[in-house]
């Protein structure tokens, strides 16, 4: 008579479930938008009302970063007076 030997699998956790604990953690978001050939003369001279040309079009692929690291590729998009991003890409 052989014996066979029986491994158990590893149980696998819904992912919601498995990020349960830290899914209501704050993170920062930030979208870079590059600005060619602003200087610090520019830099100096921003008061309120100043409009950066940053010759993107608003079409453009923007990089989100979570906390400092690359998350996705997203474009601006308005939403009724506001401003916000759609996720084109995700890192």
């Amino acid at each position: 008579m052989s014996t066979a030997l029986v491994t158990q699998q590893p149980r696998v956790e819904e992912p919601i479930n498995t990020w349960k604990e830290a899914q209501y953690l704050t993170c920062g978001l930030s979208v870079q938008v590059m600005v060619a050939h602003f200087t610090v003369r520019d830099l100096l001279h921003l008061s309120r009302g100043t409009v950066v040309d940053t010759r993107c079009k608003q079409a453009s692929n923007l990089p989100l970063d979570v906390n400092g690291q690359m998350l996705a590729w997203v474009e601006f998009e308005l939403l009724g007076d506001r401003l916000a991003v759609r996720m084109m890409e995700l890192v």
